[in-house]
């Protein structure tokens, strides 16, 4: 074998083990609600080099990457017998996503991807694209995986090559390996995106938060985060979606919204993490928010603090689509500790910590939008006024 190329093969392979061993350090800037870590902990460079590249030295002599990868990002979060998954969003340099598992034991470094990334069955209508997969560990005893599957608008003329229909794919497994397809699901909605399964049975049926759009970019009259009620997961059908978190002019999330991971269950309400969208002179900027709902009323908002939770920012705010982020998997571990995974223009994926008690008090102690500078203003007064008083009796 050619000494050149084993020479750059043991180079692959020190700079890829040294990539994944690497130790992710905590961030002391901090705004006192979360941290984030300074290392991405997922990137296209973090794909195994047998996906990349033909390691035989007569069919590929010059070593050169034979499938390329371009991004990592959109990752669903499960924590199972004490380790970390990501089950990742991978994108080929072909365009074409796929879902592949990465695994920690700690949750903030040393992701890597399992050996084959996830082979999804097909339903009779093969997706083109599949992504952004949230996964649900149901209390029926399945994980689901609910993802956007993405085809080819039929109607489009033969010189539109870019429109399409989103709907939710819904697939099932036990071990994360060996996965279930399952039929679409069916809402009164033209197309959907960003659906979230709810973990727990509501009034003995599968509850799902929804995204309901007219079309594949545009919300149209889809007005925000809706919720529906299914008697089966084998055949999901939800007949009625009420929404219950509108877009709203002037805001985070005036041209579109959609739920991210799971919610967290409180003593006070369910925990929500979701995306808001605007446009800007410079394209769309996605943020990150949240909102809690009732325990008996998953429809009904109960806090929601005025604008975004997490902004991209730095290096976050470079990459594929820039000034994005973009999160649907969190991690609540048995102490309290949140890890929430993001991913940042469309290219890395990063983790940032918090505690359910520290969301649960930003989230119930935080200002909600007053929808008018004026208001904006009257709640600095309040807390300047506030803060004045506690400065003096401390005098």
């Amino acid at each position: 074998m050619d000494k050149n190329f084993l020479t750059r093969l043991e180079m692959l392979k020190k700079a890829h083990e040294k990539l994944i061993s690497r130790t992710n350090e905590r961030s002391e800037e901090n705004n006192g609600i979360f941290y984030r870590y300074k290392h991405p902990v997922l990137t296209n460079r973090h794909a195994p080099l047998l996906w990349r590249y033909d390691l035989n030295a007569e069919t590929n002599p010059y070593l050169m990457e034979r499938i390329g990868i371009n991004s990592v990002l959109n990752a669903g979060a499960i924590k199972l017998n004490g380790k970390y998954y990501l089950i990742a969003r991978v994108e080929g340099s072909d365009r074409k996503s796929f879902f592949a598992v990465a695994e920690s034991d700690n949750g903030i470094d040393g992701f890597r991807f399992w050996e084959y990334p996830v082979l999804m069955p097909e339903t009779e209508e093969a997706d083109t694209n599949i992504y952004d997969m949230r996964v649900v560990q149901h209390e029926d005893g399945w994980i689901y995986g609910l993802f956007c599957t993405e085809r080819r608008d039929p109607n489009a003329p033969p010189a539109d090559q870019s429109s399409a229909v989103a709907q939710c794919g819904i697939a099932r497994t036990k071990d994360l390996k060996q996965w279930e397809r399952l039929p679409d699901l069916k809402t009164p909605s033209p197309q959907q995106r960003n659906v979230v399964l709810h973990p727990e049975f509501v009034d003995g049926q599968y509850a799902f938060y929804t995204r309901p759009q007219d079309g594949f970019i545009e919300a149209g009259t889809g007005g925000g985060i809706g919720f529906g009620l299914s008697s089966s997961m084998e055949n999901a059908v939800v007949h009625k979606e009420v929404i219950v978190d509108k877009r709203v002019y002037h805001t985070i999330s005036e041209l579109k919204n959609g739920l991210g991971p799971q919610p967290i269950k409180t003593k006070y309400g369910w925990l929500h993490l979701a995306h808001g969208v605007r446009n800007t002179a410079a394209g769309m900027r996605y943020t990150l928010y949240m909102f809690m709902t009732g325990l008996n009323d998953l429809s009904s908002i109960i806090y929601k603090p005025a604008g975004y939770f997490i902004a991209p920012e730095g290096e976050e705010r470079v990459g594929d689509v820039s000034n994005v982020v973009f999160g649907n998997g969190w991690v609540a571990d048995e102490d309290g500790r949140v890890l929430i995974y993001y991913a940042s223009s469309d290219t890395r994926m990063h983790v940032a910590e918090s505690s359910v008690d520290r969301l649960t008090d930003y989230v119930m102690n935080t200002p909600a939008d007053g929808y008018t500078s004026a208001e904006s203003v009257k709640s600095l007064y309040k807390l300047i006024d506030s803060n004045k008083l506690v400065l003096q009796q401390n005098v």
